[in-house]
């Protein structure tokens, strides 16, 4: 073990001798780069530190300014005029203008389920100058900074024009930005290995950092993400020093490393996570309604929780689609979501005439906190009298099969599970996996223009009743429907050498504001 890991060590670090490098095993291999065209939290978090966007979030979920300076609203509320601030500069070494940051927002929009629902709110987006830009609205809504501001699923990354002029259904091929770190593309091993350098033009803002928001300040040469083969020789490695940080720590495995010399064990994001499972909507068996309904019916979040987590002090159940304790947090349809009921699974498969076509059940056996929930699901659904077929594959080979539209019986699937944020939940814009809007929607392609229908009435209304009305006539639907299913909510411990300060709270592992004692 320990050789495998020297070596892996040894190979990447030889450009960057000297440097004051972090090395870190987060929870998966990176493949995917293009941080528009995907969900995936891999590359969200490479996204994060390459690219900057326009607002950011901090940590009270207060809206702040990033590369931009400023923002100003018209008096009829209806124009809003963006500044960037000074000192910004693309990777290559241009100026960030503003014609950049519209040409960004336009690709991001066509993607982004938030962005799609604020683009049919926009007149038109124009450049003021080089450095301003307007977007002016049908009608006055704050949904501008809301979704300028939104730190996942995907967030709106700014890149230059050249790039964001590629079409949103094709990956880019350059991944220039504008953020604190670059990406050193000849070191780059997908699903392996990648590196990033500081950059050393990046000038942060002034602010103290706060969420998402604030001043970025790098303050180490390198920063290393590697992939380890199992848990065990990650946890090891980061006992003996050759690794600093770990993102995710099996549950199981946390006696290894809580306790120890060096070694700091903390839940970084507080908020939390939501696990869910989709249905594929376009084929058979869950194209009918009932029988995804007698899937809903068959599970049981605590079956799932004490599978994936077990220690009760690290999940919850939860049967809100917009997560509990938040605003728009609701029990409608308790009894379908957080209970098992086989005898009401089996009533259903019956009335739907259910004729054994297989459940192919996607199972990513490389990050631990999702390997678990599709054997759940498989031995509840069998136990309904489902007949499934469990397909196991690495999380990158999930993301690519998820989103083939074919048949099950040619390379596409039935389900898959998978897990999110807390803050890309909290409404019925942000949360895109409650989106019906067929083949735009995310991977599953529901179809169902009445939750889209009061998507946009919730978007076009600023009044707090009505919105929380509208709220929960969404969830009483996305469960009749079968859109999306929560399967629990839970926090992931880290664990990272005490050698390193200065790790930010949040939903996003940042290595911003990072410092590591010694090389």
């Amino acid at each position: 073990m320990l050789a495998f890991v020297a070596a892996l060590s040894a190979g990447m670090s030889c450009a960057g001798v000297g440097a004051q490098t972090v090395t870190a095993v987060m929870q998966s291999g990176l493949r995917v780069l293009d941080p528009i065209i995907t969900t995936a939290y891999m590359t969200r978090n490479h996204g994060y530190m390459i690219y900057d966007t326009l607002l950011a979030t901090d940590a009270d979920n207060k809206i702040r300014p990033q590369m931009a300076e400023k923002w100003d609203i018209s008096s009829d509320k209806k124009t809003y005029t963006f500044t960037l601030r000074h000192g910004l500069k693309w990777h290559d070494g241009a100026p960030v203008k503003a014609e950049d940051c519209v040409a960004s927002i336009k690709r991001w929009s066509e993607q982004d389920k938030m962005g799609q629902i604020l683009m049919t709110m926009v007149v038109g987006m124009k450049t003021v100058n080089d450095k301003s830009f307007q977007i002016t609205l049908k009608q006055p809504t704050d949904l501008v900074l809301q979704a300028l501001a939104k730190p996942s699923g995907p967030p709106p990354f700014m890149m230059p024009k050249r790039i964001a002029e590629t079409p949103s259904t094709q990956a880019i091929k350059e991944y220039i930005g504008s953020g604190p770190f670059k990406f050193v593309a000849a070191d780059f091993k997908p699903g392996i290995k990648v590196v990033y350098e500081k950059n050393k033009d990046y000038v942060p803002r002034t602010e103290a950092p706060s969420g998402l928001a604030g001043g970025k300040v790098v303050h180490v040469d390198r920063v290393e993400w590697v992939t380890m083969p199992d848990s065990l020789t990650t946890l090891n490695a980061l006992a003996n020093g050759e690794i600093d940080y770990v993102e995710q720590v099996p549950y199981d495995l946390l006696p290894m490393v809580e306790g120890k010399a060096g070694i700091k064990v903390e839940v970084v994001d507080k908020l939390g996570y939501q696990t869910v499972y989709r249905f594929n909507h376009l084929h058979a068996p869950f194209n009918n309604k009932l029988l995804r309904q007698a899937a809903m019916y068959a599970v049981s979040q605590e079956d799932v929780m004490k599978a994936v987590v077990g220690n009760p002090k690290y999940y919850k159940t939860c049967p809100s689609v917009f997560g509990c304790g938040t605003e728009y947090s609701s029990t409608g349809g308790a009894d379908m979501v957080v209970p098992s009921n086989i005898e009401k699974a089996k009533q259903l498969l019956k009335e739907a005439k259910y004729d054994g076509t297989p459940v192919v059940i996607l199972q990513p056996t490389d990050i631990n906190i999702l390997a678990a929930q599709p054997v759940v699901i498989a031995q509840a659904l069998r136990k309904a009298g489902f007949v499934v077929q469990l397909q196991a594959m690495d999380w990158q080979s999930v993301i690519v099969r998820r989103a083939i539209q074919k048949p099950p019986t040619e390379g596409g699937w039935s389900i898959f599970s998978t897990f999110n944020v807390i803050p890309d939940i909290v409404d019925p814009l942000r949360n895109f996996q409650i989106a019906t809007n067929g083949k735009q929607a995310w991977f599953g392609w529901p179809d169902i223009p009445k939750i889209e229908q009061l998507r946009q009435q919730f978007a076009h209304t600023t009044d707090a009743a009505e919105r929380k009305k509208l709220s929960e006539e969404i969830q009483k639907l996305v469960y009749e429907e079968g859109v999306i299913v929560p399967l629990g909510e839970f926090s992931i411990p880290s664990a990272y050498r005490t050698s390193l300060s200065g790790i930010l709270e949040g939903s996003v592992p940042v290595f911003w504001n990072m410092k590591k004692t010694g090389k």
